[in-house]
């Protein structure tokens, strides 16, 4: 069983004692999600998987959850079937 070691509890309290800005009430040049005449983001929220490291901010890759609909849920059946 893992137990938290000295230096968790070191930076415990300390990492709180800044606040948390979001990526889209920052400028342009401080985030990807930054600037615009509101706050949007202003691009799709989810990165590619094989982004490279500075790219992925915020959800990266999102899963398919759900009922598979349309071209997918056929190849699925058919799947099934055979």
């Amino acid at each position: 069983m893992l137990k938290a070691g000295n230096a968790y509890h070191k930076y415990r309290v300390k990492r709180n004692c800044w606040p948390k800005v979001r990526g889209v009430a920052m400028n342009p040049v401080e985030h990807p999600h930054g600037g615009g005449n509101h706050q949007h983001i202003g691009h799709a929220s989810t990165v590619r998987r094989d982004a490279p490291p500075g790219q992925k901010v915020g959800l990266i890759a999102a899963r398919r959850t759900g009922r598979l609909r349309g071209q997918a849920a056929a190849t699925a059946s058919k799947a099934d079937k055979a």
